[in-house]
């Protein structure tokens, strides 16, 4: 297997702009499928926002229905079970256009599709996927996760559920309360998370939700946002479920949840995409349409300075998102390719770029928020108001920092997977940062580059930015070494560094592949997107730097570590961050909409 297909490698290569895909690359299979789901999400979500917004869970059935008859539930299912067995690009594009109208309706097609149908999918045997896929694919049953507990949230594997074995040795039998599970209202089916005995991991279970079996469920919960995605506690009492319903092995469950999760994160982070596009669109009418001191509102530069950054960050996340969904998708096919089946090519193509997954979770599901923020701010008082959509975008946008595993978690989790694939030799993170501790001791080049080309600056820029990040964190895990886990705070400071890298570059290289298709003059906007971008991301590398270098790190060494990320963080030519903005803003306001 080519050596580029490597997750998490991106922090010590060089990546060229034509080994990656970009949202321009879809083929027209792609084109035509994300138009269906806009003419979906137009004519079925998008009018009825009042409906979601007021709690009618009856409609969020309803929608999904309609999503199922139209294909869309099926996407990443096989054709062998009644789907249609669609890339993984595939997978995201639909999740993406599915989700920017409402986070009722995105939550309940995630639930469902994600951690409602893929474990089965991916874990289960030839006949358990006969049974259920087929049904789950077309909508005609519905699919809920039960793995949150009262007392297991982040540490998801301390879960009290029981199962325990009948003395016939036919059914287990579960007892214990879930929490937070959507689609709970609606389902047909629990993948439901239980442990056996003193077993130090939990088991999976398929479990049908049929009458007179235990099941009970609590009030619906009344959430700050996505208020017409039925959320409620799930209660087991002595409730039966036949041994063949167990998934995959027994103490497999745990990983089963790591793994479903993975998916999940990508995945979401497609979710915030169209989201992000529908509240910049909403917040340029707005500001072409609001007077104010007799000029249109999106004429000052208070206004203009939000909006250039709204549509930067969304060009970011979608450039980063669809990079790493080719990347799992290519890892795939050629594990397919020598023969590995389906799901286990499926899994290990995910799990491979695991890194990437908990990156884009965070990033998006940030930007989403800042984004629907600023949309309110532009919106003024008006934004405040539940007569407009940036109010419920607000408030349906929060739980994206919560779900899949918080925030917190994915960024420790992304630096300390990395260093895991360092010490497996998956990735040689080692070499590369003894290299930079040896050039800390050296004498700088003082020559003057030449950046003449589209972007030569701004690569040298990435590349010393991942020397900055294999110096901050080869430094501590030096001092620390396995006991890093123990120092969060740090965790989260590297990882901060290697989130902006990862997004930077991503935009950088989507930047640069549509020049050299298009011609640069083309695409100025874009290219202004990508250098802001980067220009901000320098900026919370050099802080983030700063912050760990002086807390674990101290005299001659201190002093020769902060000395290093000053060389690493120094542009030679200065960006014009407010003539950055100016001409991302004037294409917008062009446009009327967002329009990359």
């Amino acid at each position: 297997m080519s050596d580029k297909t490597r997750g998490g490698q991106f922090i010590v290569k060089e990546t060229k702009c034509e080994d990656i895909f970009t949202p321009e690359d879809f083929n027209e299979e792609q084109l035509m499928m994300r138009d269906s789901v806009r003419e979906f999400v137009d004519k079925e979500i998008w009018p009825n926002k009042n409906r979601f917004e007021n709690k009618d869970y009856a409609f969020t059935e309803e929608s999904m229905r309609k999503a199922g008859d139209l294909g869309f539930l099926s996407v990443a299912v096989p054709e062998a079970y009644g789907g249609m067995g669609m890339g993984f690009v595939n997978t995201v594009l639909v999740c993406d256009y599915i989700s920017g109208a409402t986070g009722s309706f995105s939550t309940a097609f995630g639930a469902h599709t994600g951690i409602g149908t893929m474990p089965i999918t991916l874990y289960g045997t030839e006949e358990q996927k006969q049974k259920y896929v087929p049904k789950l694919a077309t909508g005609e049953w519905f699919g809920a996760y039960c793995l949150t507990e009262p007392g297991a949230g982040s540490d998801a594997n301390s879960g009290k559920t029981k199962a325990v074995l009948s003395e016939d040795g036919k059914t287990y039998s579960i007892t214990g309360q879930k929490m937070w599970i959507s689609n709970a209202g609606f389902c047909s089916v629990f993948i439901v998370f239980a442990r056996i005995g003193e077993d130090k991991n939990i088991t999976g279970f398929i479990l049908e939700n049929t009458k007179d079996n235990g099941i009970s469920f609590g009030e619906e919960e009344h959430k700050l946002g996505i208020r017409a995605s039925s959320t409620r506690q799930v209660f087991f009492n002595e409730t039966k479920v036949p041994v063949e319903n167990m998934l995959s092995e027994r103490g497999n469950g745990f990983k089963i949840a790591m793994n479903a999760l993975n998916i999940g994160r990508i995945k979401l982070a497609a979710a915030c995409l169209d989201a992000q596009r529908r509240v910049i669109t909403g917040a340029v009418h707005y500001s072409n349409e609001r007077i104010q001191f007799n000029t249109a509102i999106s004429q000052f530069g208070a206004i203009r300075s939000k909006l250039a950054q709204m549509a930067t960050s969304c060009y970011a996340g979608e450039s980063a998102t669809y990079r790493a969904a080719k990347d799992i998708e290519d890892r795939i096919t050629a594990r397919e390719s020598e023969g590995v089946s389906h799901q286990e090519s499926e899994l290990k193509g995910v799990e491979e770029y695991a890194i990437e997954c908990s990156i884009l979770k965070v990033a998006v599901s940030e930007d989403v928020q800042n984004c629907a923020d600023e949309g309110i701010q532009i919106f003024g008082g008006m934004g405040f108001s539940e007569d407009t959509p940036m109010e419920s975008a607000w408030r349906d946008a929060r739980i994206a920092r919560i779900y899949e595993g918080t925030n917190e978690i994915n960024r420790m989790l992304s630096v300390g997977m990395l260093i895991k694939k360092a010490m497996k030799g998956h990735v040689d993170l080692l070499g590369p940062a003894s290299k930079v501790q040896e050039e800390l001791m050296g004498i700088p080049s003082f020559d003057t580059p030449d950046y003449s080309e589209l972007f030569a600056e701004e690569k040298e820029m990435i590349g010393k930015l991942k020397k900055a990040f294999l110096m901050v964190a080869g430094g501590a895990v030096q001092k620390y070494g396995p006991d890093l886990d123990a120092h969060q705070q740090l965790l989260m400071a590297a990882s901060d560094i290697l989130i902006e890298i990862y997004m930077a570059e991503s935009t950088i290289l989507r930047t640069e592949k549509l020049a050299k298709t298009n011609g640069a003059d083309t695409i100025k906007e874009q290219i202004a997107m990508a250098q802001l971008y980067l220009y901000q991301a320098v900026d919370i590398v050099t802080q983030k730097g700063k912050e760990s270098i002086i807390s674990f790190a101290e005299g001659d060494e201190q002093r020769m570590m902060l000395m290093g990320l000053r060389r690493y963080t120094k542009y030679v030519n200065m960006p014009n961050v407010v003539g950055l903005r100016e001409t991302i803003t004037s294409k917008l306001v062009a446009e009327n909409a967002y329009c990359f």
